[in-house]
């Protein structure tokens, strides 16, 4: 069964917490993002933690190996689930981070490579002087970080189908964590992504998390979003 994780997409704590307040036990793992975290800091991981809730922290760390190997141990230190990288680190960064990870045991972090933004299309690639098609980029992105010893990618929903039958074979017996942010509820606005999909269709395609934001926290009624969600992912299993 696919988690759904909610995206804390709030710049304070006082907003965290009253978003952990009207979710309740509808919500048990939350995204963290770069944003928040520069606001509030490891105190608002904390926060989440003591709620008795998972969390996964998406800094996309993306810097010397040394630097990333100190980050990953120092977020591990606060109980995170999840962890994001770029894998454009290349793969001694890559490394680093898994090793570091590793060395907590039972209690490590999953790490987990962006392949590329969601809000990127191929003209953007372009831009950046990449020349491979963007499926062909989030493939060898995602191959790259698997066989350096990344748990797992976060990609489009669009590709996740296509990286379940590249990744699972090259992680040779390890499971491989899939997570797609860019997850809208049929009829739901697309606000900043380019490459979205249902949360039925996400699971189908093959993601183990969803990351959903907006549609649960903006709604009306953010619970009967939060249960119709998952009651849509439930009905592609």
């Amino acid at each position: 069964m696919a988690d759904l994780i909610v995206a804390l997409d709030v710049s304070t704590k006082a907003e965290v917490a009253d978003v952990l307040r009207r979710l309740g036990d509808s919500i048990d793992f939350y995204k963290i993002g770069l944003e928040l975290f520069s606001a509030e800091g490891p105190d608002v991981v904390r926060l989440v933690k003591d709620a008795g809730k998972r969390v996964f922290l998406d800094l996309k760390l993306h810097d010397i190996p040394r630097t990333v190997e100190r980050a990953v141990k120092s977020g591990a230190t606060l109980g995170v689930d999840l962890m994001t990288i770029h894998s454009t680190g290349g793969k001694a960064m890559i490394r680093a981070a898994a090793d570091a990870a590793a060395s907590f045991g039972a209690a490590a972090p999953k790490i987990l490579a962006v392949t590329a933004l969601t809000s990127l299309d191929q003209d953007d690639l372009t831009d950046l002087g990449i020349q491979r098609a963007m499926p062909n980029q989030v493939e060898a992105m995602g191959l790259l970080a698997i066989t350096n010893g990344a748990d797992g990618i976060v990609c489009s929903p669009k590709e996740v189908a296509n990286m379940n039958k590249v990744l699972i074979p090259a992680a040779q017996g390890r499971k491989v964590v899939f997570v797609t942010p860019g997850v809208r509820p049929a009829g739901a606005a697309i606000g900043d992504q380019k490459r979205v999909a249902t949360p039925a269709g996400a699971v189908r395609d093959g993601s183990t998390h969803l990351v959903v934001g907006r549609p649960i926290l903006e709604a009306v009624d953010p619970v009967a979003a939060a249960i119709a969600i998952r009651a849509e992912m439930d009905s592609a299993l």
